[in-house]
């Protein structure tokens, strides 16, 4: 039983069940219920160190991926769904919104989902964590790189850093300053609407003017 193995308590049956079913979920190679236990065990020692709420923390960074569990039949993101799964089975609100504000799209406000926003970043980033073959990484990193370049004004895009940012070079006669904090926005909704990736992915659009000159 995980919630036992994580020492994790009163969480509601159909909460339980739906954690059940991680077991048979994968993330980049990486089993989903196995991150969870992982992470609630992290999460208990990080807040029982910094003052936090242990049970809160322990128990939401169980819960946290619980979304994907019903991702096939419930639209939207698993943590909006997951969240939204803890309100109807009648959690604690503070559970609720750490599960909820694990990613980037909604800001983590109490220090509960703080601790289950880094535990999820170090589980999940550990060496021999997740297994991404190399065909799937160079995917990936392509992937990535189309969609920079499928923005007009694009001179040329680059993936580096494993895959953690994309360095997009514009051309400056087409895209002006205010223009390149636009683009460099959307690209990354484009990103986030269209792929599926661990952690965050810098986007960074240099817009350069070099100036040359000869002294004869």
């Amino acid at each position: 039983d995980a919630a036992r193995e994580a020492g994790v308590v009163g969480v509601p049956t159909e909460m339980v069940h739906l954690l059940g079913e991680l077991k048979f979920r994968t993330s980049y190679g990486q089993n989903v219920l196995k991150h969870s236990v992982e992470m609630a065990q992290l999460a208990g020692m990080i807040a029982e160190e910094i003052g936090a709420d242990v049970r809160i923390s322990k128990t939401a960074a169980l819960l946290h991926d619980v979304g994907k569990a019903v991702t096939h039949r419930i639209e939207g993101k698993h943590h909006h769904i997951g969240a939204a799964l803890a309100r109807k089975y009648g959690m604690d609100e503070r559970i609720a919104h750490a599960i909820e504000a694990h990613h980037d799209d909604i800001e983590a406000t109490t220090p509960e989902a703080i601790i289950v926003r880094v535990c999820d970043a170090m589980s999940g980033t550990r060496p021999g964590a997740r297994n991404v073959s190399s065909e799937n990484f160079a995917e990936r990193m392509k992937d990535l790189e189309n969609i920079a370049a499928s923005f007009d004004g694009i001179d040329k895009a680059y993936a580096i850093s494993a895959g953690r940012e994309i360095r997009v070079m514009v051309s400056p006669e087409k895209i002006d300053d205010l223009s390149s904090v636009k683009l460099a926005r959307d690209i990354a909704n484009k990103i986030e609407s269209t792929m599926q990736y661990p952690g965050t992915i810098k986007v960074n659009v240099i817009r350069e003017t070099r100036a040359i000159e000869y002294a004869k």
